[in-house]
């Protein structure tokens, strides 16, 4: 970071005195020199004192003193810019930055920061064209001496725009994923109950019962995808609410093999272990049973041979609080090395055996909505195997 002052002749979005702007945006403004760049001093260096180097922020930092000259620019605002700081510092604020918004609007004589109503604090974040036409997010908080008092410093953030790309793109991945995984079951309802609704008398009743059972297991696919929607939106915002109720996850898992043997499936495929000693485990009952649905159900389809599943007691965190550990794996082919990292994310699909790719990065916000860790590796007989812990959880009223 490089910090300097300015001759008295500083620009301001309105003052007298203040250099006049470029015609156009993006226009080379009249280079400084060193000589016109005397060395910081405390006063003009916003950072004197505290030990701290703007140069180490991960964001642009552009700091211009009670005149409108730039004193503060750090590394991330010359490599957002591709302005050097040597170049930077001195300037007028509006010719460091010569920003406009995205109809064309020179950004600076549009808000006219030194300028205006006295009360005013800053510009919430926005996107911004730089010369060229490079999109970065800007905002700009107003230092005052006291509330009504003139702006002795503009003190602006950058941004690059790819983080937020890159969370646009994984909206519409999403939007594009549901509307996949929507259009088959409303293609079947619709169709099945136009036919019966037309031809009605043309059907046995087992026809009819035909139709109005795919019919329902259409629309439990459809209610699924936006219990595992609603699930997403509560994980992304951090509002997943937990309900904690005495769990007996021993049972649960009872119960999930239990459903996959009335489905079908040979109870030679499961391998259930109960170790003694299990802790009291306060939990959400319908989340356990949406994790261990998520896993078996993973195992099942994906998997191969036995289904294993064990349930521990274990030491949960660091500071010796007793939990419950789980883990189901089985024999298949198990998951690529490269790929372990991927397996808690968005859509990252297994196999081509179906599946939305959302299950597993479900099941790992509930466990750590739980305040637990769960983790995926290679079973002892070569399948995945997932493994996740619970801590007691033991609501503070009954410690």
């Amino acid at each position: 970071m490089k910090a300097g002052t300015g001759s008295p002749a500083h620009a301001r979005s309105a003052p007298p005195h203040a250099p006049t702007a470029p015609d156009r945006a993006g226009a080379e403004p009249t280079p400084y020199s060193a000589e016109n760049v005397p060395a910081a001093t405390p006063e003009a260096d916003p950072f004197a004192g505290l030990g701290i180097d703007p140069d180490d922020l991960p964001d642009g930092l552009v700091v211009a003193d009670e005149d409108g000259r730039v004193v503060c620019f750090n590394a991330a605002a010359g490599r957002i810019t591709g302005l050097p700081a040597d170049a930077a510092l001195g300037r007028p604020l509006d010719q460091a930055l010569p920003l406009e918004d995205l109809k064309g609007r020179r950004w600076w004589a549009l808000t006219d920061p030194y300028g205006g109503l006295a009360t005013r604090r800053g510009q919430p974040e926005r996107n911004l064209l730089l010369p060229g036409g490079r999109e970065v997010l800007v905002s700009a908080r107003y230092v005052r001496a006291h509330p009504t008092g003139p702006v002795r410093r503009v003190v602006v953030s950058l941004r690059g725009t790819e983080a937020r790309r890159r969370t646009e793109r994984s909206h519409a991945e999403l939007i594009a994923t549901v509307a996949h995984e929507l259009r088959s079951p409303l293609t079947s309802v619709k169709g099945f109950t136009a036919t019966l609704l037309d031809k009605w008398e043309r059907f046995t009743d087992d026809q009819k019962r035909l139709m109005l059972e795919t019919v329902d297991a259409d629309a439990g696919r459809i209610k699924r995808l936006i219990a595992e929607l609603l699930d997403i939106s509560r994980i992304d915002s951090g509002r997943l609410e937990v309900r904690r109720q005495p769990v007996d996850i021993a049972a649960a898992v009872g119960r999930h093999v239990h459903a996959h043997t009335t489905g079908g499936q040979s109870p030679d495929r499961f391998f259930v272990r109960v170790h003694p000693g299990l802790p009291d485990l306060w939990a959400d009952p319908d989340k356990i049973d949406q994790i261990l649905g998520n896993l078996l159900e993973n195992a099942v389809r994906h998997g191969e041979g036995t289904v294993t599943i064990e349930v521990a007691p274990t030491t949960a965190t660091t500071d010796g609080e007793k939990g419950t550990e789980v883990t189901v794996s089985d024999e298949g082919p198990g998951i690529p090395e490269e790929s372990m990292g991927r397996v808690f994310t968005r859509f990252w699909r297994g196999s081509k055996r179906g599946g939305t790719g959302l299950g597993l990065y479900i099941v790992k916000g509930v466990v750590e909505a739980h305040g637990g860790t769960i983790t995926v590796g290679r079973g002892p007989r070569g399948g995945a195997e997932f493994r996740f812990i619970l801590p007691v959880g033991t609501p503070a009223h009954l410690l």
